[in-house]
């Protein structure tokens, strides 16, 4: 039972592009992403562009204090590629500092046993090592055909006049003020007098902007200096001293060390064609043993997707998802939102590249840097606080994510890029919006508007209530089901993004109820 109308009818148009097409969780971050093609700039450029102005308007989910994985298609060297650039703990990160509180489980991304103050999930000493300055630069420096400066002075741009407030700003910003309330730093950027989100009057018509100068600043000496302006230079050396003012453990040793890595992506046949995945402590693995069974047990046949589709996905990810938990250690709550984004840039070569970048939680640890005007991640989260696990906490050690930006092939020719955010949500949609592609030859609108289901671990299948009664119905006589809408907030499915090439054009597509998301293209003379 719920309050909304049955009659409302959302849709995102994708227009075909000879240009390049940058899509990403907001339309600003595109807008910037498809200038830098316009001016001559690679894919990477573009996505180094886009990565920096999403930190700026889309702060609770990125910034350069998140961490993240770039999966690309180099047409011009006919290979996929992956750049890993998550998270890691702290150095002098001490397990004895995190003691458990007893009984209670922790009430934000992860089920884990509850810790004495939730010190792992909020305020300084849930802070771990960022990697989105390492991971952009090290793209570019291998691909980039424009200045670095000019790929971030945009986001500097964006930060010195603010984000603009409007009313889907102000209902995330509500979701966490009690929890911003407690940082005064947090609290002076995105509250009104430290405990209301800051928002319009009903009737107002007066634009409000976030103070977001300070962070303006940040960007212009990554943009001057590059990533040493983060990794051993000034701008590193203030964030380490906010965050141990504060309370945390992050040290100038933490940020020198950190190496951004090119590895070698996971290359998974399917169906004729080709899906390339992020290896190791990612989404990626888990999304390769989904659709191994997917191409055993699945034969698509003729027309949309219908009771047999969803019933194999809904098996096939369940089937995943119980080897992960079982094996990798993640056991995030399959109800709980994640704080990430996703974007994907396609060049007018045919050059791809799928982006997801995150703090870990909604507004991360809810704690903002004074000195540099970062808000901050809250990483150390992503461990399990009991011992003798093989996620638990410990120094120095990369985390593990859910995170799975793809590149794609079909048997046809066309070339893909998706990806999501929505914590374990994530790996349904991409393994649904690849099986569109691939299996039933939808156009990238289709796919974006077909309904999915949700398998996030457990025994619960979460169904657009969209699906016609007969797959309801078969998905309810083996699964425990929940019917539910396809809404703006809260978000009961991952939000995608997503990029396709058809001969020699390209469009893009974001999450059909995400408000703020949009494809934009490059202009062509």
């Amino acid at each position: 039972m719920d309050n909304f109308s049955n009659s409302q009818t959302v849709r995102k148009t994708v227009m075909a592009n000879r240009g390049g097409i940058v899509s990403a969780q907001h339309r600003r971050a595109a807008e910037v992403g498809a200038a830098v093609l316009e001016a001559g700039g690679d894919a990477v450029d573009a996505a180094v562009a886009t990565s920096f102005a999403l930190g700026v308007v889309e702060p609770w989910m990125s910034g350069p204090a998140a961490g993240g994985c770039m999966t690309l298609w180099r047409a011009d060297e006919g290979q996929a590629q992956c750049l890993d650039y998550g998270m890691r703990s702290p150095r002098e990160l001490d397990p004895a500092n995190y003691p458990l509180s007893g009984g209670a489980r922790s009430s934000d991304l992860f089920p884990w046993a509850a810790v004495l103050g939730d010190r792992n999930v909020q305020g300084a000493t849930a802070v771990a090592v960022p990697g989105v300055v390492a991971g952009m630069s090290l793209a570019h420096q291998r691909h980039g055909r424009l200045p670095w400066r000019d790929l971030v002075m945009p986001a500097a741009g964006l930060a010195q006049q603010g984000l603009l407030v409007d009313w889907y700003s102000t209902l995330l910003t509500a979701s966490v003020a009690r929890a911003l309330s407690l940082d005064p730093d947090a609290a002076a950027m995105f509250l009104e007098d430290g405990c209301w989100p800051i928002g319009n009057a009903w009737t107002s018509s007066a634009e409000r902007h976030l103070d977001q100068r300070r962070f303006a600043g940040s960007l212009t000496e990554i943009a001057e200096q590059g990533a040493q302006a983060l990794y051993g230079g000034d701008l590193g050396r203030a964030l380490v001293r906010d965050v141990r003012a504060k309370g945390g453990c992050l040290s100038d040793a933490d940020l020198a060390a950190y190496r951004a890595e090119w590895v070698d992506p996971l290359a998974l046949p399917y169906r004729g064609g080709k899906v390339y995945a992020a290896p190791g402590l990612t989404g990626g693995p888990t999304l390769a043993m989904a659709l191994q069974q997917l191409a055993r047990d699945y034969q698509p046949g003729a027309g949309a997707p219908g009771a047999t589709t969803y019933l194999a996905y809904a098996r096939a990810l369940t089937a995943a998802f119980g080897s992960r938990l079982q094996l990798m250690g993640d056991h995030e709550s399959p109800q709980a939102p994640g704080c990430t984004t996703h974007f994907c840039v396609i060049d007018a070569r045919g050059n791809i590249c799928s982006v997801t970048q995150t703090l870990l939680s909604i507004f991360g640890s809810r704690v903002v840097s004074p000195s540099t005007g970062m808000l901050l991640n809250n990483g150390v989260m992503w461990f399990d606080p009991e011992p003798g696990k093989p996620n638990s906490l410990a120094p120095d050690k990369r985390c593990l994510t859910n995170y799975c930006p793809v590149v794609g092939e079909t048997a046809d020719g066309r070339r893909f890029a998706v990806g999501a955010s929505g914590g374990r949500k994530i790996l349904g949609a991409v393994l649904q919006l690849s099986s569109f592609l691939i299996d039933h030859g939808m156009s990238l609108e289709q796919a974006f508007h077909q309904p999915r289901i949700d398998v996030s671990g457990g025994s619960q299948v979460v169904a657009d209530a969209a699906l016609p009664a007969e797959v309801l119905a078969a998905l309810a006589s083996e699964f425990s089901l929940s019917a539910v809408r396809r809404q703006v907030y809260p978000y009961a499915f991952a939000c995608p993004s997503g990029a396709l090439r058809e001969g020699l054009h390209n469009m893009g597509c974001t999450e059909v109820m995400s408000p703020w998301g949009d494809a934009v293209a490059e202009s062509v003379g």
